[in-house]
């Protein structure tokens, strides 16, 4: 039992490690807070969302894509496989999808037991994949231009403005992290869930607990890509990207569809960076992270798959 809470917990980690470049990536590159302290914040809100508001995407992950009761050996494969797939991503600073890799991870499981899929809950949630980056990269856009048209009306309290902006963008980054733990704890523990032998709370703040301790031990890396590698942000930018990819993720938590984290805020930070133009944005990141986003469900379902079905001819 404490192998598959281990499995759940290294996928925690790696939501973490990840996503927490999602959370305040944008503030720590423009210099508005340390990451130490960043790291902080991340790990209490995120562990209130996953308490408060993670039950939906834990139930949607646990029982909405296959409908089987899932094997200790399935659960554990499914955790590790999903799990690997974004430790490389965050090994070499690519923000990718926890959600994904937990969804392709399960599906590779059921295809591999030959179970009904849920193949329209599967679709909704590939969509929310697509739909969530450009949702908020719109609203991104529209509230940048908005705090410009302001910005440029209050030119004479400038620094008062700036000082607001700051404490704006900090707070937006605890929503961000809120947002991450409601929607994001779920993917880490919700195929244990399926087993049915652990408290829902339990396993939440187990998810919501990993997370914290992936921040705090591995979250760098990827922070330095989301915070200046896309496009560079100043604080109003911050501000407006952290709340716009919260805003979209808290959405999608409370309809209990798994979405992406790193897609919600790169489509937020493309969405401020255009109001700059298009020369701002590294296309090449951008590009190099769409690939990360594809390869990574992809990826995650084959290797459950394969890996899954030499593990069970190898024990007959």
């Amino acid at each position: 039992m404490l192998f598959i809470l281990g499995a759940g917990a290294y996928v925690g980690w790696n939501i973490g490690a990840n996503d927490t470049a999602n959370c305040v990536g944008t503030s720590v590159g423009c210099g508005l807070i340390s990451f130490r302290n960043a790291v902080i914040l991340v790990s209490i809100f995120a562990l209130l969302g996953a308490l408060l508001q993670g039950q939906n995407v834990m139930h949607t992950i646990g029982k909405g894509i296959v409908k089987v009761d899932l094997s200790y050996l399935a659960v554990v494969i499914a955790l590790i496989c999903s799990g690997f797939f974004v430790t490389l991503a965050t090994f070499f600073r690519i923000p990718t999808s926890t959600s994904q890799a937990i969804v392709g991870g399960v599906l590779g499981i059921g295809l591999a037991l030959k179970a009904e899929v849920n193949y329209q809950k599967l679709i909704a949630i590939a969509e929310s994949w697509i739909i969530c980056p450009i949702m908020v990269m719109v609203l991104a856009f529209v509230l940048m231009q908005a705090v410009n048209f302001i910005l440029k009306k209050f030119e004479s309290r400038s620094l008062l403005m700036q000082h607001t902006m700051g404490r704006l963008a900090i707070l937006s980054a605890c929503y961000v992290a809120y947002s991450m733990g409601a929607n994001n704890a779920g993917n880490a523990v919700g195929p244990i869930a399926n087993l049915g032998i652990f408290h829902p709370k339990l396993l939440l703040f187990i998810g919501g607990l990993s997370i914290a301790v992936g921040a705090a031990t591995y979250g760098k890396k990827v922070a330095h890509t989301v915070g200046i590698g896309i496009t560079p942000l100043d604080i109003p930018a911050a501000f407006i990207a952290q709340i716009s990819a919260a805003f979209g993720m808290h959405l999608f938590s409370m309809l209990g569809i798994p979405v992406s984290t790193s897609s919600a805020i790169v489509g937020a930070v493309v969405g401020v960076g255009l109001v700059k133009g298009v020369k701002s944005i590294s296309t090449k990141m951008v590009l190099t992270i769409l690939v990360g986003w594809l390869l990574t469900p992809t990826l995650a379902a084959a290797a459950t798959y394969l890996f899954f079905k030499l593990i069970s001819a190898l024990w007959g």
